[in-house]
């Protein structure tokens, strides 16, 4: 039903769903979880020592340090835990549909907005994870996780989240399935669909 207004004319739903709801963990936690736990560890420490927490001294640092240190804490804890709560906020509100004519993604956070391509204009369709699901269904050839934060911190991209480049269901320029349960089946209906859309028409 959330989809359904944002259909074209003759457009039919073959298929519909949401992310899974639960933790997932994906190949950019390799270097995420770490960097999070070195990153909020040590501005933790920062802030403690500026504050006089371990009893080294009588002074305490000047009150610009102590301020300094609070943003960087802030980020520190979102990299450790924030990101998998605004992740799961993010799911709940993001809808996919394959239609007879395109592939869909409807993401109604704070800002609604939709991403979408059409079968016949697909460059890839690639699946990542073990096919029972969940999985990623990918519509396009793969970018790096770090290009995130070139189109966060864009002039052009207008008002986004800080935080935009450190969730992995931050919606980009091409529609990208994440987490979906059916994964195998999606991808054999797009791949059919696909082949079936690039078919030239007979009379």
């Amino acid at each position: 039903m959330a989809v359904q207004p944002e259909l074209i004319s003759g457009e039919t739903i073959y298929w519909s769903g949401q992310p899974n709801p639960h933790v997932i963990f994906h190949k950019e936690d390799v270097f995420l979880i770490p960097f999070s736990l070195l990153w909020g560890g040590f501005a933790i420490f920062w802030e403690a020592g500026v504050t006089g927490f371990w009893g080294t001294g009588t002074h305490h640092a000047p009150f610009f340090f102590m301020l300094w240190g609070v943003p960087f804490v802030v980020i520190g804890q979102y990299l450790i835990w924030g990101r998998f709560i605004y992740d799961a906020w993010l799911k709940r509100r993001t809808h996919y549909a394959v239609t007879n004519r395109r592939v869909i993604v409807l993401q109604d956070g704070r800002n609604r907005k939709l991403v979408s391509a059409y079968l016949d204009s697909l460059p890839a369709v690639a699946k990542q994870g073990p096919g029972s699901g969940p999985g990623t269904l990918q519509f396009a050839p793969a970018t790096s996780f770090f290009s995130n934060f070139s189109r966060t911190g864009s002039a052009s991209s207008g008002r986004r989240n800080t935080f935009a480049g450190w969730t992995t269901m931050s919606l980009g320029d091409f529609p990208i399935f994440r987490d979906i349960d059916d994964l195998d089946s999606v991808y054999r209906l797009v791949s059919d669909l696909r082949e079936k859309a690039r078919q030239p028409t007979t009379s």
